[in-house]
């Protein structure tokens, strides 16, 4: 799994790197499309730029089966199609290699 340290436009070290993850919390639901297809629904809160959607979509782009990524800042949502449903803990260690957390 790549990792927003690695990532060659986003450095933590970075003055202009002005997001942060404390405070950040996230709901979650988890559904079946109509086609069976396993969907999951995230809210997280705190992203405040486009360097944080685009970390949270390339980690969890990164998990085995996910496909379909969305994250979108002005909601906060993070919702994604899989092949398999994908755990919580899963998903979790995704969003924290991005830089956050989910509650």
């Amino acid at each position: 799994m790549s990792s927003v340290k690695d990532h060659p436009t986003i450095r933590r070290g970075d003055p202009s790197f002005m997001c942060t993850s404390s405070d950040i919390q996230a709901t979650e639901t988890i559904e079946t499309a109509a086609a069976g297809e396993p969907r999951a629904a995230y809210t997280v809160t705190g992203m405040t730029c486009g360097h944080c959607v685009a970390a949270v979509t390339e980690e969890v782009g990164a998990v085995a089966g996910v496909r379909d990524v969305i994250v979108d800042l002005a909601s906060g949502s993070l919702t994604f199609a899989s092949d398999e449903p994908v755990s919580r803990d899963v998903v979790e260690a995704a969003v924290r290699e991005a830089g956050y957390t989910l509650a």
